[in-house]
């Protein structure tokens, strides 16, 4: 099984981290004879091997050794808070999109923007989440992307061709539910904030959106992003199509659902179809997948996540540290990565590359992280709305009944946008 990516935690203020920053800046002595990296565990399941071969190429080349320490996500934020307070930050990390801006605002990352020699060579939305004021602080690695898998034989077992629009998508899977009853047709999680996103963006609202007096204001509550909202929560509530323990569901849950054949399509990430295989050997050839469709045609924007390398500054091996992220970025170790990880590399000619696959359960995704791929706003507050669970608690106020869509959406725009604007 693929491994959890929910980056819950408790945020630490911009203002406070920058506090504790500077009161450690003058003790930090971790310049060392090994630089040291911190990776996120897990996003590929065996990264031994990687490692090995990247290490071995770095000291070849530089003469320095690497220490490689695995992080497991639940504890990054917790752990990096600690390594900055006492002055022992590793000197290269791998940061969650949603991470940088934060850390960046608050100058314990190191400015890249002088050796990024074109940074139009990585995917641009994954890009912008590492600048903060003009100044590159993370170069992407690797990405993900959230399309539609589903069971192409019971498509095809029923006369069903990819929906092209919402209308297509919700008839379709009506028809489904009345083929297979014993199935659930198209699952709407509660605790899942990027299957929310694209119905938002894909309806015409806005997660927030800056003003020119440099405030932000949430438009999810608008008509157009009530439509989205409505739309998939009303394929549970109003069509059937989904399962009421759903509103408990993880992004996990709904993948680990395919792969017991409990469902038949469902929102899910680009990594999932190697997991859901693996787990399920007798769905091989059984399974595609398609770009989300646009509400009259055309596509849904999807959140387009994954990963960051940035540099921590004052370790005394930011130049080391730069060159270690070049490597994994700018050699043949950039595609490795995405095979083994079953992601996808961060770089535009790469994903142009798999968008060319003549692999079902490759091309839509990435066709959706090239043409309708979308970030949540880079800015340091969005960890903030992101750790208080703003968008679960508008679909599970929702789906449990405690909340009409117009209320609950209300709710969500008006927390999004005290966050984002205390202390603007």
């Amino acid at each position: 099984m693929a491994r959890r990516r929910a980056h819950q935690y408790v945020s630490l203020p911009a203002a406070s981290l920058a506090l504790v920053l500077a009161a450690t800046a003058c003790g930090d002595d971790n310049t060392s004879d090994a630089l040291q990296v911190w990776i996120m565990e897990g996003t590929n399941p065996d990264a031994s091997a990687f490692f090995d071969a990247a290490n071995e190429a770095f000291t070849e080349e530089t003469g320095m050794d690497v220490e490689v320490e695995f992080v497991p996500w639940a504890d990054a934020q917790d752990k990096i808070s600690t390594a900055i307070a006492g002055g022992t930050v590793p000197d290269v990390i791998e940061l969650g999109t949603t991470f940088t801006p934060e850390y960046a605002a608050a100058g314990a990352l190191h400015d890249l923007s002088g050796y990024i020699d074109d940074p139009s060579r990585f995917h641009q939305e994954m890009y912008e989440m590492g600048v903060v004021d003009d100044a590159a602080y993370g170069v992407p690695w690797y990405a993900s992307i959230r399309s539609i898998i589903y069971r192409k034989d019971i498509f095809e077992e029923h006369g069903h061709e990819e929906p092209t629009s919402w209308e297509e998508l919700r008839e379709t899977a009506l028809d489904l539910a009345e083929a297979e009853e014993d199935m659930i047709v198209f699952p709407v999680p509660g605790q899942a904030q990027y299957s929310v996103m694209p119905w938002i963006w894909g309806g015409g609202g806005e997660l927030a959106v800056q003003e020119p007096d440099g405030t932000w204001t949430s438009t999810v509550d608008s008509p157009e992003g009530r439509a989205g909202v409505e739309f998939f929560t009303g394929l549970a509530l109003e069509d059937g199509l989904s399962t009421t323990g759903a509103v408990n569901w993880n992004e996990i849950d709904v993948m680990e659902s395919l792969s017991d054949e409990k469902s038949i399509m469902a929102i899910s990430n680009s990594s999932n179809p190697k997991a859901i295989l693996e787990a399920n050997p007798d769905l091989e050839g059984k399974l595609g997948a398609f770009v989300l469709p646009g509400r009259e045609s055309g596509y849904t924007d999807s959140f387009a996540g994954g990963s960051l390398l940035s540099v921590f500054e004052g370790t005394g091996n930011e130049e080391a540290g730069w060159r270690y992220v070049d490597m994994l970025t700018g050699t043949d170790l950039f595609d490795r990565w995405g095979e083994e990880s079953g992601f996808f590399p961060a770089g535009v000619e790469q994903i142009e590359t798999y968008a060319e696959s003549d692999d079902p359960l490759v091309r839509p995704f990435a066709t959706q992280l090239l043409d309708a791929g979308r970030s949540t706003p880079a800015l340091p507050a969005w960890s903030q709305v992101e750790a208080e669970g703003v968008l679960v608690g508008m679909q599970q106020d929702i789906l449990n009944g405690n909340a009409t869509v117009d209320e609950a959406t209300e709710n969500a725009a008006a927390t999004i946008e005290r966050l984002l604007n205390e202390g603007a």
